[in-house]
């Protein structure tokens, strides 16, 4: 069979001065990666890193973020489906703990098979899918990234794009995830995929040429966002000239639409910046200043053209450095040190959170339910104001017996007494609801009123 012809080559704009800025798109969701083990690039060893402190890392995060109001979404990388069983346990137990504390959670998931399971798509999709099923439930976890970075083809630790049928396994593992999220119910479970900006240009042509050739219509219909992975000034490119690194953003968010429209995935799919981020040295280049000014070019540079490509959520990647005394970056993209100190663009991704991120609104508190009273002959007319949202019932009782069971809102009811007696007890009663009010005959005089949830 011949080879599949490759998609076209996007090289992308290669100036954001040339490109116009599209007003009124909501504000960014932002986030972090917390964890602080990085993928090693190539096929070296995995650098050591100093292990982490639960409590201190909480604390950092809940510092991080200026405004509980704030949706902020911790990102938890390095999900291998080569642990099984091991690994699924250890990342529900990270997501109980974040989402505890307020925060929401987004899974990478990788494929990343062991020996024997490599290239094993029925194996990888049913993992996914139960996947979906343990974290689901918990509708704090808004999203996973099904495998990562397969167009990087040289870099196992990191990608998975070294492994065979990387992108059967991306395309499968997408439609599986929706497939099994719809079905359960997980209707904030959000599906996507990233690249990483970028590859050669013939392995990014042949990956997005893949998704055209194998994804189709059911494969878009199961996306709900594309992400992206970019490091101006330190993977592609791999060096930037200081505030050029807004020309590379932009770059690689024109890139990606590109590639995506020739893959057939609209730009109504929105962008996740998965990973971006710029580490610290002992270079002059890496400096803690340097991390500073990078940052505010990139985080500025993704929310002005926000809605020129369509940009939803931001992830600096990460929050704390693996090892600061170590002479590879690899491990120093953190805003914390090692331990837990902090460097000055800590301060700075707070303040750009506070200034630039998407709020939750904060809802009213809901009218209380309210019984009311009024004298008809012989008896009182009685009706439920305010009922809660999903009230199906409400029995209205006098001096204790049950007169009437409403199952219609408005809810009401005409009670009479069987006796005389100098007061009465009247009562509304339902899920969520207790209200009593004392009367005497043909009076609206009430003595009490209660409720109970």
């Amino acid at each position: 069979m011949p080879a599949a012809a490759s998609a076209q080559t996007c090289t992308g704009e290669p100036s954001a001065a040339n490109v116009a800025q599209a007003p009124g798109h909501p504000p960014l969701r932002f986030g972090i990666t917390p964890g602080a083990q990085t993928g090693q690039l190539g096929s070296g060893p995995q650098p050591p890193r100093i292990p982490e402190d639960p409590a201190k890392q909480v604390k950092a995060l809940h510092d991080l973020r200026p405004d509980k109001r704030i949706p902020f979404v911790l990102r938890l990388h390095r999900f291998f489906w080569s642990d099984g069983e091991a690994g699924v346990k250890r990342f529900e137990e990270l997501a109980d703990r974040y989402t505890r504390e307020g925060f929401l959670v987004e899974l990478q998931l990788r494929y990343h098979p062991s020996p024997e399971h490599e290239g094993d798509i029925p194996a990888w999709t049913a993992f996914v899918r139960h996947v979906v099923d343990r974290f689901g439930p918990n509708k704090r976890v808004v999203a996973i990234q099904v495998t990562n970075e397969i167009n990087l083809p040289f870099s196992p630790d990191s990608s998975d794009g070294a492994y065979d049928k990387g992108e059967e396994a991306l395309v499968q593992g997408v439609i599986a995830a929706k497939q099994e999220a719809r079905a359960k119910g997980y209707d904030q479970l959000e599906i996507g995929f990233n690249w990483a900006y970028r590859s050669s240009p013939q392995a990014d042509d042949d990956f997005w040429a893949y998704l055209r050739d194998h994804g189709g219509p059911q494969f878009v219909s199961a996306l709900d966002w594309i992400g992206l992975d970019a490091y101006p000034g330190t993977f592609f490119p791999p060096a930037e000239a200081p505030g050029r690194e807004r020309d590379g953003m932009v770059n690689a968010m024109s890139s990606i639409r590109c590639y995506a429209a020739s893959a057939g995935i609209p730009k109504t799919k929105p962008i996740h910046v998965e990973e971006n981020g710029y580490p610290t040295s002992n270079s002059p280049d890496r400096s803690e200043q340097r991390q500073i000014d990078v940052m505010h070019t990139l985080v500025k540079a993704v929310d002005d053209f926000r809605g020129t490509y369509n940009v939803s959520d931001y992830r600096w990647f990460n929050l704390r450095d693996g090892d600061s005394t170590s002479p590879n970056f690899q491990v120093r993209y953190g805003l914390l040190h090692d331990d837990y100190t902090e460097k000055p663009a800590f301060a700075v991704y707070r303040d750009l959170v506070a200034a630039l991120s998407a709020r939750t609104p904060v809802k009213p508190p809901a009218p209380k339910p309210v019984l009311r009273i009024r004298c008809v002959r012989h008896g009182w007319r009685a009706g439920l104001g305010n009922a809660p949202v999903g009230t199906g019932r409400i029995d209205f009782l006098l001096d204790g017996r049950r007169v009437r069971r409403d199952r219609t809102a408005p809810f009401r009811a005409t009670l009479h007494p069987v006796k005389r007696r100098r007061t009465h007890t009247i009562t509304a009663r339902g899920r969520g609801v207790r209200l009593l009010q004392r009367v005497h005959a043909c009076r609206r005089t009430a003595t009490r009123v209660s409720t109970a949830g």
